[in-house]
């Protein structure tokens, strides 16, 4: 296809998308979810301006909400006394400090084109959608749209790895013959990344379906099923992606909510645990597994920790406070990046001597490293591309986001404790992986992460209706 015939589609898509936006913002924001993965439709404005579809469409629904709330007289600015039933926005100073720190990390890294492409990907646009979406999350009637939204995005997500593993179709090059799937992503790690939390969320408005509706309809029957179904593929995904880190915050994630649910619910979490133990107890070779994987003595531990020393040198060597700056980390790092590690064998009492006096046993046990884009560590990354205080103000963003979670949880009745929980299990699957991975620099991931608040502010607001509430 011409590059002409792309920038038509483009176009077309485009204005079909503003006239959506315009006559049901609900739907567009729906729309935005379920695309969510189109980030990967790149372009350049002007020649100069890179872009993605993804950000044209976050750019158009604020555009157009923002236009339509003045026409209404009904937009809750932060502090605007003369707009009717103004409201601050649940977690508003810790947004306002996050893109301050942001344009300070850009101006760090040099305001270059990356930079500030990382700045309106990653915390601009994101913060737009949370604005648009608290508005809409906060009419009861529209977040069965947004719920399906994100089922039918994950659906889809799953559908194209499980695809993958089947046919062996449409996989990278790089990952071809590794066993692993990619979906529609470019690398293994990225589905799980994606598909974990929204799929432990998806559990929670599952188990609110049930409770509240029972199956007694066929439409809540299909829909039920359709979600149950959503979900299962989706852990199907995340394991032919072979994504230890989703997979362990997924585990991690159902603990936390079957321990808070019922009573039947904590009994049954606190018997898995005995049995995980008991497992642990018989099979010697699955302890060592565990074992080498928690303490990072195998291959990828190895090498994170190798690349976590190396951030380590790199924030310690004058960068204490500003880290390396938006889109600077493999540059800041450069110098203090190792070619390679020795892959040690723990096993091997011996293996200091092989290496040096064994030639074959040398050549196998070095592993090359590359300079990778982000440290592979939620409090690292943060530190890394946003400083001291940047990676300070989102740790407080996910401790509020957790205590904001807790004081709906009390305040919520039977049929609302799923959808909560389910909320704030999510963010567990987010940080849990986030500990060995990069679960927000990347542009679904820092929509995915604000969309998790926005949904939980709103009903924050909602069961506490004189927080934030302008006098």
């Amino acid at each position: 296809m011409s590059i002409l015939y792309m920038v038509i589609i483009l176009l077309l898509y485009v204005i079909l998308f503003s006239v959506m936006a315009w006559r049901n913002l609900t739907w567009a924001a729906a729309l935005v979810i379920v695309f969510l993965p189109v980030y990967q439709i790149r372009f350049e404005i002007f020649n100069i301006i890179p872009s993605t579809l993804l950000e044209a469409m976050i750019l158009i629904l604020f555009i157009v909400w923002f236009i339509q709330s003045v026409q209404s007289q009904k937009i809750p600015l932060f502090t605007k006394k003369r707009i009717k039933r103004a409201r601050r926005y649940p977690f508003y100073r810790e947004i306002i400090a996050v893109l301050i720190i942001a344009l300070i990390a850009t101006a760090v890294a040099g305001a270059n084109n990356s930079a500030l492409g990382l700045l309106k990907a990653y915390f601009m646009e994101p913060v737009m959608f949370f604005i648009v979406l608290v508005n809409i999350f906060l009419d009861k009637n529209n977040r069965i749209t947004i719920f399906r939204a994100l089922a039918l995005s994950a659906f889809i997500v799953s559908v194209a790895a499980i695809y993958q593993k089947i046919t062996g179709d449409l996989i990278p090059v790089r990952y071809a013959g590794s066993g692993r799937v990619t979906g529609v992503f470019a690398y293994p790690n990225a589905v799980g990344l994606y598909l974990g939390p929204v799929a432990v969320f998806l559990s929670g408005w599952l188990v609110v379906k049930v409770k509240e509706r029972g199956l007694k309809s066929l439409l809540n029957i299909l829909c039920s099923g359709f979600v149950l179904l959503t979900i299962i593929l989706s852990f199907l995904a995340i394991y032919f992606a072979r994504s230890e880190g989703a997979m362990i915050g997924v585990m991690a994630a159902y603990f936390v909510f079957f321990l808070f649910y019922n009573k039947l619910s904590r009994q049954l979490a606190m018997a898995a645990v005995i049995f995980g133990v008991l497992l642990l107890g018989v099979k010697a070779d699955l302890r060592h597994d565990v074992y080498q994987k928690i303490t990072f003595k195998n291959l990828d531990g190895q090498i994170r920790t190798q690349i976590w020393k190396e951030t380590k040198n790199m924030l310690g060597d004058g960068n204490f406070i500003f880290g390396a700056g938006l889109a600077n980390y493999q540059n800041k790092v450069g110098p203090y990046h190792q070619a390679g590690i020795f892959v040690r064998d723990y096993d091997d009492p011996d293996f200091q001597k092989k290496v040096l006096f064994d030639e074959e046993y040398h050549k196998n046990a070095w592993q090359p490293t590359e300079i990778y884009l982000y440290p592979h560590n939620i409090i690292l990354n943060f530190w890394s591309e946003l400083g001291f205080f940047g990676m300070f103000i989102f740790l407080w963003l996910i401790i509020r986001y957790f205590t904001v979670s807790y004081a709906a949880l009390k305040k919520s009745n039977a049929a609302e404790r799923g959808l909560i929980l389910g909320l704030g299990t999510a963010m567990i699957v987010i940080v849990v992986h986030g500990l060995v991975d990069v679960p927000y620099f990347k542009n679904d991931l820092a929509v995915v992460f604000w969309l998790f608040f926005a949904m939980l502010g709103a009903l924050y607001l909602e069961k506490f209706p004189q927080v934030n509430k302008v006098e």
